[in-house]
This record gives C-alpha cells, sequence and structure tokens, in this order.
C-alpha cells in the first residue's frame, strides 16, 4: 500500500512532516500532506477527506496530536485502510479533544496553553520548546514556537460521531516524555483503540525530533494493512 497521508496537530502546519516525508519518498511510498486550518474539526476532516479522495487506491491516514480526533473522523473514508497515531488523540464517538483534556490526572504536565483570543488558542511561546519539543534542535523549537497556528475552539470542541479505529486498523506511537499529552492518557487512548503500540523516549514533537522512529511505524503500519487487505 504506496499512498500515506500526514495530518498535522494543532499550533503546527504541515511543514513539520518534511523530515518524516523524506524517508517515506525514498522508500517508495507516495506521501501527501494536509495543510488543515485548525479553526473546527468538521472542516479538517473534510479537507483531509479531499486529500483522501486524490489518492488513487488504499491509502495509509497519519495524525499528529490533535490531528488524530481529525483521522479518527476522517478515516471513515474508503480508500483509510489504515490509521498511525503519533502522540495523537483517538477520541470515542461523542468525544472531543477538549472533552479528552479537560480532567487531567493529578501531577500529569500542564500544556502552557494561554486564554483564547478571538476564540483561538496559542502556547506560550517562551515555554513552547520545553513543553512540545523539548527534544528538537533549540533554533527549531524556537522557529516552531515563534510560527504557531492559531487553534480554534470550534476544533478543540468537535465531536467525533464515529471513530473509525472501531473499524480499521490502528498503530499508535506513545511518546515517554511528553509534556503535551500526557504518555499514561496515550497509553490509555491506544489500548481502548485496539491499536498495535510502539513507545519511543521522545517529546510531543517526535515527528520533528527522530523522524526515523514515526517513518518506521507508519510503514509497518502500511505493510500490515496491506496484507490484512490483499
Amino acid at each position: 500500500m504506496k499512498n500515506i497521508v500526514l495530518v498535522h496537530g494543532g499550533f503546527v502546519d504541515g511543514a513539520g512532516w518534511e523530515g518524516v516525508y523524506k524517508i517515506l519518498k525514498r522508500d517508495g511510498y507516495s506521501v501527501s500532506i494536509v495543510q488543515n486550518p485548525t479553526i473546527s474539526l468538521e472542516d479538517d476532516v473534510a479537507v483531509t477527506k479531499r486529500t483522501l479522495a486524490a489518492q488513487d487506491g488504499p491509502t495509509t491516514l497519519v495524525g499528529h496530536s490533535y490531528g488524530g480526533a481529525v483521522i479518527t473522523e476522517a478515516g471513515n473514508h474508503p480508500k483509510v485502510s489504515a490509521l498511525v497515531y503519533i502522540a495523537a488523540f483517538a477520541p470515542d464517538k461523542g468525544e472531543s479533544v477538549g472533552s479528552l483534556i479537560k480532567d487531567p490526572l493529578p501531577g500529569a504536565p500542564v500544556p502552557p496553553i494561554l486564554p483564547p483570543q478571538d476564540g483561538f488558542l496559542f502556547l506560550d511561546k517562551a515555554k513552547f520548546p520545553a513543553s512540545f519539543a523539548a527534544d528538537v534542535d533549540p533554533e527549531k523549537a524556537a522557529f516552531m514556537a515563534d510560527s504557531q497556528v492559531p487553534w480554534g475552539l470550534g476544533a478543540i470542541s468537535g465531536v467525533i460521531s464515529e471513530p473509525a479505529w472501531r473499524t480499521k486498523p490502528s498503530w499508535y506511537l506513545v511518546t515517554a516524555e511528553d509534556k503535551m499529552i500526557p504518555p499514561d492518557a496515550q497509553r490509555a487512548m491506544s489500548k481502548r483503540a485496539g491499536a498495535t503500540v510502539v513507545e519511543v523516549k521522545g517529546s510531543h514533537a517526535i515527528y520533528v525530533s527522530q523522524p526515523k522512529a514515526v517513518a518506521d511505524l507508519i510503514e509497518q503500519a502500511a505493510t500490515k494493512a496491506k496484507a490484512v487487505t490483499a
């Protein structure tokens, strides 16, 4: 299964996938990167489905962070044969990112999200590197902090109607040093989804800092899903 579609999360855009993209392309995959506006979940699902519709066959759909909510809904598209969650939310029916983060466990890291401005959220720039990208090159982490994409409250409150992981095989990369989505929350969501889990020591921005670990899991999913559908 050679088609792979990559979906970014909140506060960032698709450019962060470049390292993963280069590895997948080198290994012979056809890779598309979705640029979601992250204003509402509904819009992001629609944008992702447009990219899926353009694929010429079975596709592995990958989401990082909030992108996991997007692929959970958009993954119901008939061309999607595997889902890959990278340190991502995997909501169930009736859940949203907002409902998943509203009651953090005691002692869990709290992301430095600033109060909403005109319906959008940002992370505190000074705290962004430590919380989002602790193992990313400091200059690159600073660039990510200064080039943040506003994350809409409509994206966070968007509710899943039918989780694709209930009917399609899924893989999940848990980031053990994550300060944005607590590792225990990742483990719980991946277990609930019945995902094949790989755990890596790394930050929330694992797709930037360790592209090979991310690409390896995506390729595993693409290969195994192909065997399942063959």
